[in-house]
């Protein structure tokens, strides 16, 4: 059995925090897909060019099997969340956006014995609960046509960043051999369940071992430092429509906070309650799950509170960075709204590397082995 790096192919790769995460655990990324030129940008500004690796800039429904390199063992794809999540318009897997899951396994299915080993697919956990259940159903049911066998698993950032960002992992073998044993637990809770005992769906459960601990602060840690009146401060108009937004609870929230001798930091997201924009803060040291800076609802704001004082700022893209476990990202040169958006809609980098440190890298070394012996018996026939 060879030790070289599992080769990866990166389907909808954003601005690669996937593949951060999973070079972290000694994957090999050697081809990459989105559509989004203002990703593409950000990617290629974070990762150095190599003649092994190729980033293919296109809609996923114009792209080839032939494209995919023939070694690759590993394809891993962030689908669009789009259509599943609360925030859209829950068509799920039938959505414009979501439905491209249909293209990444039509790629699969047109690589025929190429295909690769492994399949990561991650989205949101609306998609468990999409139509009742049956979008993920219909998915695991595709992938059990190509010739894999089905793991799901829930994971949230929470346990590795202070971010609140729960995210669903379906995980797809040819050579897993189907489980016996089911678990109730962290990473497969009750809700998930009915996958695993829907006896059409072929499926699995990797021992796991449990994942850290969520976290219930440190958001004040990743904080950048700004003094009190540096300009991106909201001044003292908007913040006074900041304040007479906040409703009868919220307002109480922030005069406990600000009755404080310390000096603490809060997020806000702007909600719409009855047709009126209201804000929110988070009673936690915790970040509300970061999302796509299209509109203003979207993007999260910092409340700097305590001693008597209250100030509030848009969350900048340092800070999105540092949230989704990536706070050495280059973003020089980035327009603000960019970067916000590439990181709100990427997966966090420490959860990509927990899953294949733990999961991916032992089940590829068993198929490799499986693969291996199934070689030494051909040449012995």
């Amino acid at each position: 059995m060879t030790h070289q790096s599992p080769k990866v192919a990166e389907f909808f790769a954003g601005i690669g925090l996937a593949r951060l995460g999973l070079e972290q655990a000694g994957f090999n990324v050697i081809w990459s897909n989105d559509i989004e030129p203002s990703k593409k940008e950000m990617y290629e500004a974070n990762f150095e060019a190599t003649p092994e690796h190729e980033f293919r800039l296109a809609d996923v429904a114009e792209i080839t099997p032939q494209e995919i390199p023939g070694e690759v063992e590993l394809a891993w794809a962030s689908f669009p969340c789009t259509d599943l999540s609360l925030a859209g318009g829950r068509a799920g897997l039938a959505g414009a956006s979501s439905g491209t899951f249909w293209h990444f396994t039509r790629i699969i299915r047109e690589m025929g014995e190429t295909r690769p080993p492994v399949v990561v697919l991650e989205n949101v956990n609306g998609l468990a609960t999409s139509h009742g259940g049956r979008d993920l159903a219909a998915a695991v049911q595709e992938l059990n046509d190509l010739g894999y066998s089905v793991d799901v698993v829930t994971l949230d950032a929470r346990r590795f960043v202070p971010q609140s960002r729960p995210r669903l992992f379906m995980v797809g073998s040819l050579s897993a051999p189907e489980s016996q044993n089911r678990s109730v637990d962290e990473l497969r809770p009750a809700w998930l369940q009915g996958i695993f005992d829907d006896e059409s769906l072929r499926t699995h459960q990797a021992a796991l071992p449990k994942p850290p601990a969520p976290m219930t602060g440190g958001f004040g840690e990743i904080v950048e430092q700004f003094d009190s009146g540096d300009a991106r401060w909201w001044d003292d108009q908007r913040r006074e429509r900041f304040l007479e937004s906040l409703s009868p609870l919220q307002a109480s929230r922030l005069n406990t906070l600000k009755g404080d001798p310390r000096v603490m930091y809060r997020t806000a997201y702007r909600r719409t309650r009855k047709g009126v924009a209201t804000w929110e803060i988070r009673a936690d040291d915790i970040s509300g799950c970061l999302r796509t800076a299209r509109g203003g609802s979207s993007k999260q704001a910092v409340v700097m509170v305590g001693d008597g004082k209250a100030q509030v700022r848009w969350m900048t893209a340092r800070e999105y960075a540092r949230l989704m476990g990536a706070g050495d990202y280059a973003l020089e040169g980035l327009r603000v709204n960019q970067a916000l958006f590439g990181f709100g809609d990427g997966v966090c980098v420490p959860v990509v590397a927990w899953l294949a440190e733990h999961y991916l890298q032992p089940l590829m070394a068993e198929t490799r082995a499986l693969g291996s012996a199934r070689d030494l018996v051909v040449s012995n026939a």
